[in-house]
């Protein structure tokens, strides 16, 4: 029995069965209150996390080597994309097939427990291999260590899809900011005692194996033998979003394992700084919104009104929260990354202010995917990935000959064809125009131009040679500001549709379909 969504995130059995269909359909504003009420928990714990990982990140960097960092970073790109495989889309088939048996569920989640134990087993193997591909004699032993994380991704994918599917966020985002707590205190701990890499390798086992147990206590599935007619369905489905996802992984990676091969540890390590600090913030808000989504979009995925307008409402809140990230990162890296990570780490500057141009692309496309998949058009997501494992690769390995920024510059590039696929697809699909969906970015848009132009004067004005903390806080104080403005002066009447549309949710009632 799934147990059910009562509103109580404690680890209680429910006495509806969901797997074999839902009791009946919630009203719009009752989902509306689920979006909303999933997106205000999910926030909390990301940006706590958030909080606690840039936290440790700045202190962690004085104890820590680029190339320390490096050899890390060569050993997650490998593992994420053997988790991606050893998943294999199964946690995606529980939110989306909406008609899944518990029998079904359960064989489901045998399968994905089979898969990461054999790719637990593959990855040991190939540890030496990777380590002598990469020229990393201490790669071998960290691929070994970190392969634990995929046997206890096995054992929660089922029962952690289960729990999204019922919407029970408050368990699964304190959840979160508890293991991201522990994690950055694992790992500050051991950098402070010299244990370099190994910081980082603990900090990352010990919080895989925290985020696992609660699911697998909460939401505990038994296993049966797998009967592949039974299931499938639902294994075409998971194998479309296995090499969706795949691909997205190889080329979402390819840059660092090309900067790893051509540029060496050091380059690397300052290239995954400037990935982390462009992307960190704005992929934390949009993992957030996708978690959420995911099962939102599957449960209306009949229904193109409410699809276009969850998309059209949180595209727009999106991007009036991530652009201003991403173009004041940018507009500030030159001045704060030797201000806050010393100069060691001047090299990660250039690649900064390029990837935080594509963050903001980043964070516009991160809703698209999820609308495809609640409409099971799980094939298209994995011929555009497909084709994004050859176009990527292709542009890093070019632009490596122009070193870190010359692979940043191929994001810019290169992802704008993918966007352009996947946004035409999703617009076909659930007919929506193209001008409505740019109308959504109008706010963010014209809000970064502004800030932009008042931080270039401020600084080749008033501050023109000015060096140190505060040019800096005043760069920020003014963007910020000029921001803020800009959105109140020209864009009030939009601001006030959003909060009368959080107003309603709250309030509990039905806004009409298709309106923005």
């Amino acid at each position: 029995m799934v147990r059910q969504d009562n509103g109580n995130d404690s680890c209680t059995t429910g006495s509806v069965p969901v797997a074999g269909g839902e009791e009946g359909s919630p009203d719009t504003a009752a989902m509306d209150r689920r979006l909303l009420g999933g997106i205000l928990w999910t926030a909390g714990a990301k940006w706590l996390s958030q909080l606690f990982t840039w936290g440790s990140l700045i202190v962690i960097t004085r104890f820590v080597s680029p190339a320390d960092f490096g050899v890390v970073a060569l050993a997650g790109v490998y593992l994420d994309i053997a988790k991606i495989i050893g998943q294999s889309g199964f946690g995606t088939a529980a939110i989306t097939l909406r008609d899944l048996t518990e029998s079904e569920l359960k064989q489901i989640n045998s399968v994905a427990v089979l898969s990461s134990i054999m790719m637990f087993s593959i990855s040991c193997a190939a540890a030496r291999p990777l380590g002598y591909f990469f020229h990393s004699p201490e790669l071998p032993l960290v691929v070994t260590v970190m392969s634990v994380t995929m046997l206890t991704a096995g054992f929660q994918t089922i029962p952690y899809s289960l729990l999204q599917r019922q919407f029970r966020f408050k368990l699964l985002s304190v959840t979160q900011t508890i293991t991201s707590l522990v994690q950055s205190i694992c790992t500050l701990v051991l950098a402070y005692l010299g244990y370099r890499y190994w910081a980082l390798v603990a900090g990352y086992v010990l919080g895989a194996v925290i985020s696992a147990v609660v699911p697998v206590l909460c939401e505990p599935r038994a296993f049966n033998w797998p009967r592949i007619k039974a299931i499938h369905h639902a294994l075409t489905f998971s194998w479309h979003v296995l090499v969706a996802r795949l691909s997205w992984s190889f080329y979402n990676d390819s840059d660092q394992l090309i900067a790893g091969r051509m540029l060496g540890t050091a380059v690397l390590g300052q290239y995954g700084l400037a990935w982390n600090l462009a992307t960190m913030p704005v992929e934390k808000v949009t993992s957030l919104v996708g978690q959420v989504t995911r099962p939102v979009f599957a449960a209306r995925q009949t229904d193109y009104g409410e699809l276009r307008r969850y998309l059209l409402r949180l595209t727009e809140s999106l991007s009036v929260i991530t652009f201003p990230m991403g173009i004041g990162l940018a507009l500030t890296a030159h001045d704060g990354v030797p201000l806050i990570f010393g100069k060691a780490w001047i090299g990660a500057i250039v690649p900064l202010q390029i990837l935080a141009f594509f963050g903001c692309a980043m964070s516009v496309s991160a809703l698209l995917v999820p609308v495809l998949t609640a409409l099971r058009d799980t094939r298209y997501v994995m011929m555009t990935n497909l084709a994004g494992a050859i176009l990527m690769p292709t542009a890093f390995y070019l632009g490596s000959h122009w070193g870190a920024a010359g692979i940043a510059t191929g994001w810019i590039l290169a992802y704008p064809f993918i966007l352009f696929a996947l946004c035409r697809r999703v617009f076909r699909r659930i007919g929506l125009s193209g001008r409505a969906y740019v109308q959504a970015l109008g706010p963010a848009l014209s809000g970064v131009a502004a800030m932009a132009i008042a931080v270039l004067l401020v600084r080749y004005t008033a501050l023109s040679g000015s060096t140190g903390w505060i040019p800096l806080v005043l760069e920020v104080m003014v963007g910020a500001a000029s921001y803020a403005a800009t959105l109140v002066i020209f864009h009030r009447n939009r601001l006030l549709t959003v909060v009368r549309w959080y107003r309603r949710i709250r309030a509990g009632e039905r806004p009409s379909v298709g309106t923005r």
